[in-house]
């Protein structure tokens, strides 16, 4: 029972974040400690569910139709994904005080408010028991990020927001809820379940069209060519971008794909029948493409953007290999991009904050300047190429493993030549902030200073968490190999 409480805790505590937080508008002291507040005690109760060890729990919410209960359950890949978001959502909240302030953003209490929804949402999606439970928190999630994304009201942002809003909805609408319908009346049920539910429900013929429909109905996974909301939203203020790369949207995403995967179809089934080839090869293109578009981005947001439909793609991927050594990886992806990208995007939130730049070309020398946020941008780069000594390594160690258990050579070198790529676009970053000269006169440069604390502190803190997966991975991988594969 304590755990079923807890469950339903994990929804209503941001939910309740949100209305205090609201409550609180006028005085921002209070308004931004009750944030963090909200985010602590929400990351506690998922560490408590962590700590359970009866077995999976399940609380249901509702039943707003016979057979399709709104559910709750505990399972290791839903906890990772509520842990890594409930966990960031406390080091955004810190960075966002920083940045909002600095920066001087108007409708301050409506960006908090909306932004404890949007947690709500997304431990709605990690936590839930079914499909139908996965689709209806998965729209909310969708809805609650879209005044985020629009938040500084001007006609870029609004463009953006119907680009934004446009793609996810009718992704969802056109494919998703398809693929929903359609395995409800195949299998007569839409839980979670080890093994997956479709086997000997569904004539092998038809089901890569059905994959075909989750995995682009899934739009946050950003798959080509249906990724173009991702640049769009990058209007957003950057703890938005914060919130869409790393601690929610997009690894809801993905998440829904890797979760669709094992406990829908079944990585044995979907190996049996070949029905995962077509996207196998839909995610790698996806893999080279969006790292070939961001070699040619000079603004920093747009050419991370471009780095996340990318790196996205290195899960979807990790899916569709469909063993157990490649899932595994994909899992662990999930928390170790998730620490790298939110790393990049606190520093190039930072460097905005302190100089108003927003192109590569115009941040040379900036290093000497902004010292610690350049030696995290390096940190963050390195996890998300892959390089020892960063949790970025043991996810893509994985992934490449993955692929040569299934023989897929061509996937070996897709993953291979990406991390060349993310070489190339990445590096280049620090490379110029640290050794190249600065293109502002010795008085301008010398005026630079870092932004404001909490966004440093901030920023810092997920540097030193790329180290530390690195070190203490063994928890992550456990908690991954519990993940039952049928």
């Amino acid at each position: 029972m304590e755990t079923q409480i807890a469950l339903i805790l994990t929804i209503l505590i941001p939910l309740f974040g949100a209305v205090l937080i609201a409550a609180a508008g006028s005085q921002p002291n209070l308004r931004e400690a009750v944030t963090i507040g909200t985010s602590v005690l929400l990351f506690l109760q998922v560490l408590f569910l962590l700590e359970q060890s009866d077995g999976q729990a399940v609380a249901v919410l509702a039943t707003p139709f016979p057979g399709l209960p709104l559910s709750l359950s505990t399972e290791p890949l839903g906890l990772l994904f509520a842990t890594v978001a409930s966990g960031l959502w406390i080091i955004t909240s810190i960075y966002s005080i920083g940045y909002m302030r600095g920066n001087n953003e108007q409708h301050q209490t409506r960006f908090y408010v909306f932004f404890a929804i949007s947690i709500a949402a997304a431990m709605g999606v990690a936590l839930s028991a079914n499909v139908f439970t996965l689709f209806v928190f998965y729209e909310v999630l969708t809805l609650s990020t879209y005044p985020l994304v629009t938040h500084k009201g001007t006609d870029e942002a609004r463009q953006g927001g119907r680009v934004y809003l446009g793609i996810l909805l009718a992704t969802s609408f056109s494919f998703f809820l398809v693929a929903l319908v359609w395995t409800w009346n195949a299998a007569g049920h839409l839980d979670f379940t080890a093994g997956g539910i479709l086997k000997g429900k569904i004539d092998p013929a038809f089901l890569p069209l059905l994959v075909a429909l989750y995995l682009f109905g899934i739009g946050k996974a950003a798959l080509m060519p249906f990724h173009r909301w991702l640049p769009a939203a990058m209007v957003a203020p950057t703890p938005v971008s914060a919130l869409l790369h790393a601690v929610a949207v997009v690894k809801a995403g993905v998440f829904s794909v890797l979760k669709i995967t094992v406990y829908v179809f079944g990585i044995d089934f979907l190996r049996e029948t070949g029905a995962n080839r077509w996207m196998m090869w839909v995610a790698a293109a996806t893999v080279i493409l969006a790292s070939l578009v961001a070699l040619t981005k000079d603004n920093l947001k747009a050419r991370l953007a471009y780095s996340t439909v990318s790196q996205l793609s290195y899960i979807v991927l990790g899916a569709m290999l469909v063993n157990s050594v490649a899932v595994v990886g994909a899992g662990m992806h999930i928390a170790t991009h998730a620490l790298g990208k939110i790393t990049l995007f606190f520093c190039a939130g930072a460097i905005y904050v302190a100089t108003h730049k927003t192109e590569i070309s115009d941040m040379d020398g900036l290093g000497r300047s902004m010292p610690i946020t350049y030696a995290a941008m390096l940190i963050g780069c390195l996890s998300i190429i892959g390089l020892p000594l960063t949790g970025g390594f043991w996810s893509k160690w994985y992934l490449m493993l993955g692929a040569a258990s299934a023989e897929q050579w061509a996937m070996l070198a897709v993953f291979l030549i990406s991390t060349l790529l993310n070489v190339a676009y990445l590096m280049v970053i620090p490379i110029r902030g640290f050794l190249f000269p600065p293109r502002s006169t010795p008085a301008t440069s010398n005026a630079i200073r870092e932004a404001p604390f909490p966004s440093v502190a901030a920023l810092a803190v997920t540097a030193v968490g790329c180290i530390v997966v690195f070190f203490y991975a063994q928890p992550l991988y456990r908690l991954l190999t519990e993940m039952s594969t049928g």
